[in-house]
């Protein structure tokens, strides 16, 4: 059976579905630090792969799939399969990390894939009719995306940056872990079971400061993130953050570096109607730091410190304004980097 034979799936050609298609990707922008380009042949065709954390489905918009292993075999079989069909995109969803093998495969064989937000794909799917979700019919809807949307290219990270992202990972895990630790423990009046408790407190604590080190010491091998440095506030944590989760950060526009975290304010008006400005998306990751480095930032940064205030002197809410700090500190680093990039100005 075709693929687009499924229950939930629109049978009409995407020259039909383009229109309305475009009009769903254009909400879905919202958050989104690169707005998406419109590819004008919408007849191109497309293929998606969604990724699990065993299999790969792999569809196309003509109605072909694929399915193997989430291995390197699997990954051998789908690089021969898609050698025979060449488009301009290939299309995966992001799905916490089981992507990132297949992606990194399929760019070193020299396929252009590209690394979807899981959101935007959903909302593209059901703009075109596909209620029902499927792994096939997941699979279609990324090829649908592929051939109609230009998407930035996946860009894998050096091997210094994916060794620093599971770094902080794995203190971001250990400290989540430590707070329902410390929460257990205080609902528990045994003494004895206390004592238990408390030792698993401390282990944790341990796991937390070991980790924090050899994140710093990760940090002091990399020179080009010492002028992230330059800012008040913003430590050791914040630089490893920025440096594993923003590699974008100096090579985009502030609006677009701030949209891309998700501190840039989101229009929600219609008609006559205006509505409450909000932050929506982005990643979450890198404001939770970000949030923590802006309070310290607000107190031992002038600059950042007299905007604060002037915000609230004109009424603006603590939360809104802490925000506009984080949005503002983003953009003065991200000048910064781009600036020590390109290197000194010639006299």
């Amino acid at each position: 059976m075709e693929l687009g034979a499924h229950a939930g799936i629109s049978l009409d050609p995407p020259e039909q579905l383009l229109e309305l298609t475009l009009a769903v990707i254009r909400l879905g922008k919202r958050g989104s630090s690169r707005p998406f380009q419109t590819i004008r042949s919408p007849v191109m065709n497309g293929i998606g792969i969604d990724v699990s954390k065993r299999q790969l489905d792999v569809g196309t918009t003509d109605g072909e799939t694929l399915q193997v292993w989430n291995n390197r075999s699997g990954f051998s079989e789908l690089d021969v399969w898609l050698k025979k069909r060449p488009v301009s995109q290939i299309v995966l969803e992001a799905t916490g990390g089981y992507e990132r093998p297949v992606l990194d495969f399929l760019h070193a064989a020299g396929h252009p894939v590209v690394r979807a937000n899981a959101l935007r794909a959903r909302r593209l799917a059901q703009g075109m009719g596909q209620m029902a979700k499927t792994d096939r019919l997941d699979a279609y809807a990324l090829a649908q995306m592929a051939a109609l949307v230009k998407l930035p290219a996946y860009q894998p990270l050096e091997p210094w940056q994916q060794k620093m992202r599971e770094f902080v990972r794995a203190r971001r895990q250990a400290m989540h872990a430590l707070t329902i630790a410390r929460q257990q423990q205080e609902m528990v009046g045994d003494r004895e079971l206390r004592r238990l408790l408390q030792a698993n407190i401390t282990r944790l604590q341990t796991l937390v400061e070991r980790l924090g080190k050899q994140i710093a010491e990760q940090v002091a091998q990399q020179p080009q993130l010492a002028v992230l440095k330059s800012m008040k506030g913003v430590g050791p944590g914040l630089q490893a953050v920025l440096a594993s989760y923003l590699p974008e950060l100096g090579k985009i526009s502030g609006k677009a570096i701030a949209s891309l975290v998700g501190v840039a304010p989101m229009s929600h008006d219609s008609g006559t109607m205006r509505g409450k400005r909000s932050i929506h998306g982005g990643r979450a990751e890198i404001r939770q730091v970000l949030y923590m480095a802006s309070m310290s930032a607000m107190r031992h940064e002038p600059q950042l410190r007299d905007f604060y205030q002037s915000l609230r002197a004109r009424g603006k809410e603590g939360k809104v304004a802490i925000v506009a700090v984080m949005r503002k500190m983003l953009v003065i680093l991200n000048a910064r980097v781009r600036d020590a990039r390109s290197g000194p100005i010639p006299a």
